[in-house]
């Protein structure tokens, strides 16, 4: 069976630890899209970990770790990130890398940042890992692809003609340093080094799995509201973050899907710009950010706090449908502990109307939050294993945001390690 692992709304809602989860049961984990720009943040027996690259179920001996073709594949990270694992006491995971993913440049990253400083106060907010030039470049045809770095011939011959085009734009429109070919062809040749004993034909191996009955998972990285096509663009990522894409990105045929979970927050949190109906400011914001994840709502990958706000119905409503939810995994349920009331987002007034479906951005810019406060259950939920042991009032607040999004909430999440989850 193949299942997809899929953010609801921004990002940052605790997609790691359900992958590393079910990933207990499962034979092969894929990450199909997205690059080192976003990090899936691990609890378990060897410690805490932030994962860039690497899916979140190469903690366990008996699986695979595959890199799709959808990724954006930064060769030195994914190394990086295994020694930095493998250091902690973790042993060495098994991993295949599609010989179709295209690969990071060392220039993408540059092109990133020197963008980001000249947009100033436009910018998009990026993590400046090069994801934006990365599938530019891609979709312009002119990236790399994991497979050409075996043909050298083909290799010297566009490596010049790349950087023709990249320094016009480094001399002209950055003012910054240009690049030299024969120095990226060097470090091209690092790189097949590098990657050479993990090469696979990823889909063709997929393919034969589902056939023997292997359990596949595929792991999607930020959230809807992300996606390209259908998040708040421009705020958006350069890749698709919807399960659907979990075909694409990982060669598979679209009908291999048998589930969706999307993983949801018992409350709101977002990195970077946009618009962001049920945000909340001030001490309320520190306090819940304080509170919040496993040892606060900060960025894995950049660090940055992280942009605070209420449940958002409709915008979960909205990701769960997209994704095609099977399965909802609510996570960081325990965070609301503390709380008297907690106000939940229901309906979004726009121009002096009320919607509950959610809007393209030109609309969702002028949105305001229509909220609905339910009572708290002011007690510490971590360790209860059983549905029923839950505060009345928790349950209520489980019940009332299920019957909201219309999508089943089949597991909640009351805490940061592996075995913090209730089944319903």
């Amino acid at each position: 069976m193949v299942k997809a692992v899929v953010g609801v709304n921004w990002g940052d809602e605790g997609k790691g630890k359900i992958t590393d989860m079910l990933a207990k049961e499962a034979d092969i984990i894929v990450r199909f899209q997205g690059g080192a720009n976003a990090g899936h943040t691990i609890v378990n027996d060897c410690g805490k970990f932030a994962l860039h690259t690497l899916p979140s179920g190469c903690f366990y001996g008996h699986t695979t770790s595959i890199i799709g073709n959808g990724v954006a594949l930064n060769i030195p990270i994914l190394f990086q990130e295994i020694q930095s694992i493998v250091e902690r006491g973790v042993p060495m995971p098994k991993i295949l890398v599609s010989d179709r993913a295209q690969m990071v440049m060392p220039y993408h990253v540059l092109f990133d940042q020197y963008e980001e400083e000249r947009l100033g106060g436009k910018s998009f907010g990026s993590t400046k890992s090069g994801i934006a030039p990365f599938y530019s470049d891609k979709y312009a045809k002119i990236g790399f692809q994991v497979s050409e770095l075996f043909d050298e011939e083909l290799l010297k011959e566009k490596v010049v003609r790349v950087c023709e085009t990249k320094n016009v734009l480094l001399e002209h429109l950055y003012h910054k340093p240009l690049l030299d070919p024969a120095e990226l062809l060097e470090t091209l040749h690092q790189y097949r080094e590098m990657v050479e004993p993990y090469i696979c034909d990823v889909s063709s191996y997929l393919w034969n799995a589902i056939r023997e009955g292997k359990e596949i998972l595929l792991e999607g990285q930020l959230g809807t509201l992300k996606d390209p096509d259908h998040g708040i663009y421009p705020m958006v990522t350069s890749s698709s973050t919807l399960a659907a894409y979990g075909a694409i990105g990982a060669g598979l045929p679209p009908y291999a899907i048998e589930k969706v979970v999307v993983v949801c927050k018992a409350y709101s949190s977002a990195v970077g710009a946009g618009a962001f109906v049920s945000e909340i400011f001030g001490d309320e914001a520190d306090e819940l950010r304080r509170r919040g994840g496993d040892g606060g709502e900060y960025g894995a990958t950049t660090g940055r706090p992280r942009r605070m706000g209420w449940f958002d119905c409709v915008a979960s409503r909205y990701g769960c449908r997209l994704q095609g939810a099977t399965d909802v995994a609510f996570t960081v349920l325990d965070v609301l502990g503390y709380l008297d009331e907690i106000p939940v987002c229901v309906g979004y007034e726009i121009d002096g109307e009320v919607t509950t479906d959610f809007p393209v951005t030109s609309k969702l810019n002028r949105a305001k939050p229509v909220l609905k406060t339910l009572p708290g259950w002011k007690t510490d939920i971590h360790g209860i294993r059983n549905y029923e042991e839950l505060p009345e009032n928790c349950r209520k607040y489980i019940e009332f945001v299920e019957e909201q999004i219309g999508f089943p909430i089949t597991m909640v999440s009351n805490g940061p390690g592996r075995e913090d989850i209730i089944y319903r």
